[in-house]
């Protein structure tokens, strides 16, 4: 389970209070991040970091007291510590003789199929060039209210190790493992090693949210580590500073949490399966039924549509799958119930005759 040998890409997560100290900035982790991520691009591996700590290094820049809940402010906080933060991985990572790049991403970006492979092949091309890209959610300029698109970018990293097939994911918290019940409460909680699947009484013994200017708690860990499974990627949770994390981790070191990987989606599905959607599509049950064995979504079987979204969006259908759309909200509102020949007798005879095509419809549960 846990022989990483042949583990050729690597994420690693690192949260924001790994990153930083009650004063800011925790230099001396930066220069031993380096070290450990430098000996993996020795042993021949790739490596990608998704960092936070932008909003919490302005926010003590700024000397603010308490958490920044004002959304303009954690705004504010996240381009005065975007810079403080990438000069600290140019310092530490330089003097390794290693060369990183930032990668400021929004949920948007991820949802949209074309920005979605342009990203891919920036990412790709980084890696060629034995680069390593450091990604981070661009908090100054996010329309989503910052903590709801990525989750203290818990849900990034998980995106991002799905998007380049990485072998590993390694997300870095201020907590060593995931125990059956929360450790800070309850003096005898235990550990859990290994997580074969995140049933109910997983996500039952998940906490609340975390430290002081992050937004993720081990909720949002264990919903990255279902995106990661998907893409055939382990996952390991451990404490950030725990000496030698990383090097650890890779020998096979019994620490933190390992989550283990499902059956793989190709990398459509899962962009679809992880895309926010724009709309919803109700069915009856009889199309349901038929969706869940590999027929195209037809407009006699839809009874209703839901907010706005053009051809190639995607779009919830009841609350049990996800899929693109080969026809508008408005085109499906006019031919919801109709017969599938009336789609190109109205549109045009250039159109899809279905709604949308079984390989671009994906159930959230098998």
């Amino acid at each position: 389970m846990r022989n990483f040998s042949k583990s050729r890409r690597v994420v690693i997560k690192i949260g924001t209070s790994t990153l930083s100290t009650n004063d800011g900035v925790n230099p001396a982790y930066f220069v031993t991040l380096a070290e450990q991520v430098a000996a993996l691009r020795e042993s021949g591996r790739q490596v990608v970091i998704v960092t936070s700590g932008a909003i919490g290094m302005g926010a003590k820049r700024l000397k603010l007291a308490g958490p920044v809940v004002d959304m303009k402010l954690r705004q504010a906080c996240a381009a005065i510590g975007q810079p403080l933060l990438m000069h600290e991985y140019y310092k530490a990572f330089g003097e390794c003789g290693l060369i990183v790049s930032q990668v400021l991403l929004t949920a948007e970006v991820l949802s949209k199929r074309k920005t979605y492979l342009n990203l891919q092949n920036a990412v790709e091309t980084l890696l060629r060039l034995g680069v390593v890209p450091v990604v981070n959610e661009n908090d100054c300029v996010s329309t989503a209210e910052i903590g709801t698109a990525f989750g203290d970018n818990d849900k990034l990293s998980a995106l991002v190790a799905s998007k380049i097939d990485a072998d590993l994911l390694i997300m870095l918290t201020d907590i060593d493992a995931l125990y059956d019940k929360d450790p800070r409460q309850y003096p005898n909680a235990k550990p859990i090693r290994v997580v074969e699947d995140i049933t109910a009484d997983i996500e039952k013994a998940a906490g609340k949210k975390g430290s002081l200017h992050s937004t993720g708690g081990m909720k949002s860990k264990l919903a990255a580590a279902q995106i990661a499974a998907t893409a055939g990627c382990r996952i390991v949770l451990a404490h950030g500073q725990e000496p030698d994390i990383i090097t650890r981790i890779m020998a096979g070191e019994t620490v933190g949490t390992l989550f283990m990987p499902k059956g793989k989606l190709s990398n459509r599905n899962r962009w679809i399966l992880n895309s926010k959607p724009e709309g919803t599509v109700r069915v009856d049950a009889g199309a349901l039924e038929a969706l869940r064995k590999r027929k195209s979504l037809l407009p006699k079987g839809i009874t209703g549509i839901e907010g706005h979204f053009e051809v190639g969006a995607v779009v919830m259908i009841n609350d049990a799958a996800k899929a693109v759309v080969s026809l508008s909200a408005d085109e499906l509102r006019e031919l919801a119930g109709r017969h599938s020949a009336e789609i190109r007798d109205r549109l045009g005879q250039d159109r899809r005759d279905v709604a949308a095509l079984p390989e671009d419809i994906v159930f959230l549960t098998p």
